[in-house]
C-alpha cells in the first residue's frame, strides 16, 4: 500500500471557492481511483489561499487482475460468426472460450484475463482528468493557454510512494509538469519546499509560515483575537462567516488591533461595521457594557520586526479613507427627511398597467382604512 500527495499551487483563491474547490477535487480523484479498481482507507482534502491540497492513504501499487466473460454464439454457429466473436473479444482461437448450457442451447463464453497496471502508471493520467474536470463557479485564461483555472496554475506536487510522479498537466499552450516542489509563504519563505510525503509536506510548509489545515487556521484567529481582545479589556462582535472568510485570506494569520478615529464614532454603529466589515475585513470590538468600542481587529498574512506596528497605522489611514467617505454619504442622506421623498415616488414606475410607486402608495393607505 502507498500514499498519494497532491497539491496544486497557485495565485491567490478567493476565499469562498477554496473549500468547495479542495472537495470538489477530492471527489474527482477519489471516484476515478475506485473507478480504476484502486481501493484506499481514506482521503483528506486542505486549502489555502494559493493552493488546493489532497492525500490519500493506503492505495494499491498495483491494479487487481481481473477477469471478464463474454458471451458468444451457439457452439454450432457458422464458422464466419464464430470468427467475429473472437476477433471482438481479441482472441485467436477458442481455446480460451469455454462452453457453457444456457436455455437457448449450449454456447461459447469467452473468459478474458485482463492484467493490472502499475499505479504510478495508471495516476498520471487519472490526475490531469481529474483536474480538468474542476469546474470553478468563475474561472480564467491566462497566456496563451485555452484551459481554464480559477487563478493562474504555477506548479503541482504530485508524489505516490516516496517518489514524483511522471507527468504533466497540458494548459492547452503551457505545461505544466508534476514535480516534488512547492513553495511557502510569498514573503516570508521565497525558498522552494521539497517533500516526499505527507509529513514532509506539512511540516514543510509549517517552517515555511504556512498553515496548511483551514480548521487549525480558524483556531488560531480565534485564539489570537481573544487573547488581544482580553488583554485591551474589550470583547469581539461574534462573525463566524468574517471569521471563516478570512481564514480563507491568510495562510500565516497574525491578529492584531488597531484604533478607529475620535471624529467618526459618532457615526451610527451600523455604518461603522459595514464600513469595517464588508471592505476592510475587520472585526468590531465592544466595550465592556457593550457599546461599540473606538478599535477593531485585523488578521494579517505577515509577521513583522516591528510587530505589525506598520500595518496596523496602514490600515487605520485606509479606515479613515473609508469612514470619510461613509460620512459624506450619511450626512448626505440626512439632508432630507423621509417624508420629503415622496414626491419623487409618482416618477417611479410600479407597472405599466397599475401606475407609479405614489398610486400604489395610494391604493395601499385606502386598504388599510377599509
Amino acid at each position: 500500500m502507498a500514499k498519494l500527495l497532491l497539491e496544486l499551487f497557485s495565485e491567490e483563491i478567493p476565499a469562498r471557492m477554496q473549500a468547495r474547490g479542495a472537495d470538489e477535487l477530492k471527489r474527482l480523484v477519489c471516484e476515478a481511483l475506485t473507478a480504476a479498481g484502486l481501493e484506499f482507507t481514506h482521503a483528506d482534502a486542505y486549502a489555502t489561499p494559493r493552493r488546493l491540497a489532497l492525500h490519500i492513504d493506503a492505495i494499491p501499487t498495483r491494479q487487481p487482475d481481473i477477469k471478464e466473460e463474454r458471451k458468444g454464439p451457439k457452439v454450432d454457429a457458422p464458422e464466419k460468426a464464430i470468427e467475429g466473436f473472437l476477433r471482438g473479444a481479441g482472441l485467436d482461437s477458442l481455446d480460451s472460450c469455454e462452453k457453457r448450457e444456457t436455455p437457448k442451447g449450449e454456447v461459447w463464453v469467452a473468459v478474458i484475463e485482463k492484467k493490472g497496471r502499475d499505479t504510478k502508471e495508471l495516476l498520471p493520467d487519472l490526475l490531469t482528468a481529474a483536474i480538468h474536470k474542476l469546474v470553478w463557479p468563475k474561472s480564467m485564461r491566462w497566456g496563451s493557454n485555452t484551459s481554464r483555472w480559477v487563478r493562474p496554475l504555477h506548479s503541482i506536487l504530485a508524489v505516490f510512494n516516496g517518489a514524483a510522479l511522471d507527468g504533466e498537466l497540458d494548459l492547452g499552450g503551457e505545461t505544466v509538469p508534476f514535480g516534488y516542489r512547492t513553495w511557502g509563504h510569498r514573503f516570508l519563505s521565497p525558498d522552494y519546499i521539497a517533500a516526499n510525503d505527507f509529513r514532509d509536506y506539512a511540516d514543510g510548509l509549517k517552517r515555511g509560515y504556512v498553515v496548511l489545515d483551514a480548521g487549525e487556521r480558524r483556531r488560531i484567529i480565534a485564539e489570537q483575537l481573544d487573547k488581544l481582545t482580553n488583554a485591551e479589556g474589550l470583547s469581539l462582535k461574534e462573525d463566524p462567516g468574517l471569521l471563516d472568510e478570512v481564514t480563507g485570506l491568510v495562510e500565516w494569520p497574525v491578529a492584531l488591533i488597531g484604533g478607529i478615529d475620535a471624529q467618526f464614532m459618532d457615526l451610527p454603529p451600523e455604518v461603522l461595521t459595514t464600513a469595517m466589515r464588508s471592505h476592510q475585513k475587520y472585526f468590531t470590538l465592544l466595550n465592556e457594557d457593550g457599546s461599540m468600542a473606538p478599535r477593531f481587529a485585523l488578521v494579517s498574512n505577515m509577521e513583522t520586526a516591528d510587530g505589525g506596528a506598520q500595518i496596523v497605522a496602514g490600515n487605520e489611514r485606509v479606515l479613515r479613507a473609508r469612514l470619510s467617505d461613509a460620512r459624506f454619504f450619511w450626512d448626505q442622506d440626512r439632508k432630507q427627511t423621509l417624508s420629503s421623498r415622496t414626491t419623487q415616488l409618482a416618477d417611479i414606475v410600479f407597472h405599466a398597467k397599475l401606475g407609479s410607486l405614489d398610486q400604489k402608495v395610494d391604493r395601499v393607505q385606502a386598504l388599510a382604512v377599509e
